[in-house]
């Protein structure tokens, strides 16, 4: 018996969905870091077994915020509730103890929408390596089976692969049979260059201070194989929606932009396995997280 299904990560801004991805597939498929509302995108990671292959869907965090670029995020998450055989919602147990008043107001909206999906839900209480006094855990654990008595519940710490395989036990549990559906060796099914693009971005979520960096968006412009001999040759470019960000972003004498830009050209490197030629650019579009058409070009929303 051989098993293939579609798992759908739904939860918050910054509950853990990509580093839970990362750590089942081995390696960094989606980007992370320690601000809310890093992906942007659906991404998938695959994992491939003897006996399974699963394709997780790794999803920007549910929110309430307004605008047409976080309408487009919602749009992503709640797509993934129908392509999939079941969802892992991901909540931060860290948080909820300390702030349970936080608990009903980010994850009962969630409930409602995942329950019409009609999937089986496991909901992973992640970062309990975060929680000192277990015994916080308790009333938290209790209040989540009110909200939804019809999920299973796996403490996990998805940094820390603590739980994890406990979780993909109940998540194999509700995987349909099927035949495999990609090649053993194939993580993703986002292209190269939207990983690389991701990377960039990474980058400067962690070199930009603030809300600077939900105001960037990156876009490859070329990716060249074969102008110069076991190198690719890469052209990208950073949106920014206001003028006064673009210094902000290049740095006094270029020194951010290159440091950015030595950061992801290592690692796309190691992504592809050859030498990496990157230059990037930084180019102004006033208004681009109200553009529709930009937004869909970009791949929000999918």
């Amino acid at each position: 018996m051989h098993k293939f299904g579609m798992i759908a990560l739904i939860g918050p801004p910054n509950a853990g969905k990509s580093t839970l991805m990362n750590t089942y597939i081995g390696q960094k498929v989606a980007i992370v870091s320690p601000k809310p509302q890093t992906t942007r995108n659906r991404i998938s990671g695959i994992l491939t077994t003897d006996d399974a292959q699963l394709v997780f869907l790794d999803t920007p965090g549910v929110h309430r915020l307004r605008g047409k670029m976080n309408r487009f995020l919602l749009e992503s998450a709640w797509n993934a509730l129908a392509s999939s055989d079941a969802v892992v919602v991901l909540v931060d147990a860290a948080l909820y103890c300390a702030k349970p008043q936080l608990l009903d107001k980010e994850i009962a909206p969630l409930v409602k929408p995942v329950g019409e999906a009609g999937r089986p839900v496991l909901v992973a209480v992640n970062k309990i390596d975060r929680i000192k006094e277990k015994d916080q855990l308790l009333p938290f654990m209790a209040r989540l089976a009110e909200l939804w008595p019809e999920a299973e519940f796996v403490p996990v710490s998805a940094l820390k692969a603590k739980g994890t395989d406990e979780l993909l036990e109940r998540i194999l549990a509700h995987t349909p049979e099927g035949p495999q559906m990609f090649p053993e060796d194939q993580i993703s099914t986002v292209p190269l260059r939207f990983m690389a693009s991701e990377i960039i971005r990474e980058k400067l979520f962690y070199s930009l201070r603030q809300e600077l960096p939900y105001s960037t968006a990156v876009e490859i412009e070329q990716w060249d194989e074969d102008s110069r001999e076991d190198m690719v040759v890469i052209n990208a470019v950073i949106y920014t929606s206001r003028p006064s960000h673009k210094g902000m972003i290049i740095g006094k004498q270029g020194a951010n932009l290159k440091a950015i830009g030595s950061q992801a050209r290592q690692e796309i490197a190691e992504l592809i396995g050859q030498k990496v030629h990157l230059e990037l650019w930084v180019k102004v579009r006033e208004g681009w997280t109200e553009d529709p058409g930009f937004l869909r070009a970009m791949g929000l929303g999918e």
